[in-house]
């Protein structure tokens, strides 16, 4: 008989974090978060998305054995905001039995039919900066330390309950040789003269906190007309900063300044922390940090997190000015292999810009949605 229990403690949270853990032991895609940073994600006292947001957490058991889990969230900044009545719901992990998935996303539905919205879609996170998505191709490409990688029978479970494909996420790949500056350096030297544009290359990442603030405002406006797009507080700005600035090699930051030093595009890459993630099987400590660190100096894979450029500025080729920075500390770093996190599939502007690279999608992903009975 299935249960499904919501969690309060502590000791629950680690069981509902490390489920996926027994889940995917025999995995060579998986890639395992760090448990102390997931712990932070979902810790209300921490995570200052809780300011606008909720989420419940909920086990599933068979016999007294973890069988699933999910989260249940409600991001009020998108409900009331945006006038956006969706329940969302993330972390989902399950067996193979379709009777726990609809168990599991039973608790959803109630929890959004006593909040009065009017249908659920997931997996998601709190925000654009979260993970999202079921992997629909490329079980067997390994995962990334930015999604959430899941066994092949996830899409039927949803399916089979009556849930339809809410948006479509490709991922893609491209050999770093196949990214020929003729399509940018030329051009980017004109960009910049018409324009008065600048970059700003960092050797340490001290040098970055100054401009966060300035990033996060160019983020916004960017994607701000994405239909999964909902903003973030300044609490949760401080939190990703201090989240993320540690995994950031410095020399992988791009920023685009205009004569009066106010910014206008930038370019994050993350090195590839995939497999350093599988050696640590989600721990820092004793020896886990210096996977990363590893990583962080010496990966040949790295992975295209950001781009943003303001809106007055897209389609004047600011795009050619972080590609040429890109390029020339690509080539000095021999990196091989460049992948990029999960694009929507109606996101044609991010499509068109990469069109010349030649980029090989390798994985596909999507989320599912239905209407709140």
């Amino acid at each position: 008989m299935i249960s499904v229990k919501e969690i309060h403690s502590k000791k629950d949270l680690k069981a509902f974090i490390k489920f996926p853990f027994k889940l995917n032991k025999d995995s060579r895609s998986w890639v395992p978060p760090i448990i102390s940073e997931e712990l932070k994600t979902l810790d209300k006292s921490v995570n200052p998305v809780f300011k606008n947001a909720e989420a419940r957490y909920f086990l599933a058991y068979i016999d007294d054995e973890i069988v699933g889990r999910i989260a249940s969230i409600i991001n009020w900044l998108e409900v009331k905001g945006k006038n956006e009545k969706k329940m969302r719901f993330g972390w989902f992990d399950v067996i193979d039995d379709v009777n726990v998935t609809a168990a599991l996303l039973a608790k959803v539905h109630e929890i959004g039919k006593q909040n009065k919205l009017e249908y659920v879609e997931g997996p998601v996170g709190f925000s654009n900066l979260d993970k999202v998505g079921v992997l629909t191709e490329g079980f067997d490409e390994i995962g990334s330390m930015i999604t959430w990688h899941n066994l092949p029978y996830y899409a039927s479970h949803f399916e089979q309950l009556g849930y339809e494909v809410g948006k479509r996420y490709s991922e893609n790949v491209m050999e770093f040789k196949n990214i020929l500056p003729e399509f940018f350096s030329r051009v980017q030297t004109l960009i910049k003269k018409r324009y008065e544009l600048r970059a700003l290359n960092f050797t340490s990442n001290k040098e970055i906190l100054p401009y966060t603030d300035a990033m996060f405002d160019v983020f916004t406006k960017s994607y701000a007309k994405l239909s999964s797009f909902v903003d973030i507080n300044d609490e949760q700005r401080a939190y990703f900063r201090k989240k993320f600035i540690g995994f950031l090699n410095p020399e992988y930051v791009k920023f685009v300044f205009d004569k009066d030093d106010n910014l206008v595009g930038f370019g994050i890459v993350t090195p590839s922390y995939a497999k350093a993630l599988q050696k640590m099987n989600g721990k820092l400590f004793p020896f886990g940090f210096r996977h990363l660190l590893h990583a962080k100096k010496y990966a040949k894979a790295v992975t295209f997190y950001l781009i943003g450029v303001l809106p007055e500025y897209q389609n004047k080729g600011v795009t050619a000015i972080i590609f040429h920075e890109f390029h020339k500390t690509f080539t000095e770093k021999n990196i091989e292999l460049c992948y990029r996190s999960p694009e929507l599939d109606d996101n044609e502007a991010i499509h068109k810009l990469w069109k010349n690279f030649k980029p090989v999608t390798y994985k596909r992903r999507c989320t599912f949605k239905k209407i709140i009975a």
